[in-house]
């Protein structure tokens, strides 16, 4: 008899369950509200949707006083990351529509960071011309041609159209993180 009456009680549970998932899914399927959706979104913080790892050859010149040089000839490897900062989201660049789907203005792509990558970078050539050898060595030559590479790199990664890149992964990551949360539909626009 006890274990007719757990049976049942169990059924019974069972089937109040689904009747309640049945009945009241429209319920649990509504829009969240602003700050439960910026809360969420936030938590992305520093978005980064590309890496592009780009190689160079990067070369140095330094005129020495009186007479001479001295050039470096660097191989890089060098990685350039962009996305979106969805740290400085505010419940006021989110609009809700009130039929399912929301206005998200995000701040604009931008590349978070550029680095080389140490293990494929090298020093190819460094030279002074030998008719100078009373002429010190630039300690810093090395440093400055790495610099020159990071901006060459950063500028590279934007002519190939890293930022365009970037937006376009982030709508895809925040849309389908909404879509999640119940969200039907997810525009975007950028900027104050």
């Amino acid at each position: 008899m006890l274990k007719f009456l757990a049976f049942f009680s169990t059924s019974c549970l069972i089937c109040l369950l689904v009747a309640m998932a049945i009945i009241g899914r429209p319920f649990w399927r509504r829009t969240p509200d602003s700050p439960a959706i910026v809360s969420q979104v936030q938590r992305l913080s520093e978005l980064v949707t590309v890496r592009y790892s780009i190689e160079k050859v990067v070369g140095m010149r330094e005129e020495k006083s009186p007479v001479g040089e001295e050039s470096i000839l660097l191989l890089v490897r060098g990685r350039a990351l962009a996305g979106i900062d969805l740290g400085a989201l505010k419940p006021s660049d989110l609009t809700d529509l009130n039929d399912g789907s929301i206005r998200i203005r995000l701040p604009a792509p931008r590349i978070q960071t550029t680095y080389l990558d140490e293990e494929y970078t090298k020093v190819w050539d460094r030279s002074i011309t030998w008719w100078t050898p009373w002429v010190t060595p630039d300690p810093d030559l090395e440093h400055k041609a790495r610099m020159r590479a990071l901006d060459e790199i950063r500028t590279e990664a934007l002519e190939m159209g890293i930022l365009a890149e970037a937006q376009r992964d982030a709508e895809a990551d925040i849309r389908s993180l909404l879509n999640a949360l119940g969200v039907k539909q997810v525009s975007f626009a950028y900027g104050d």
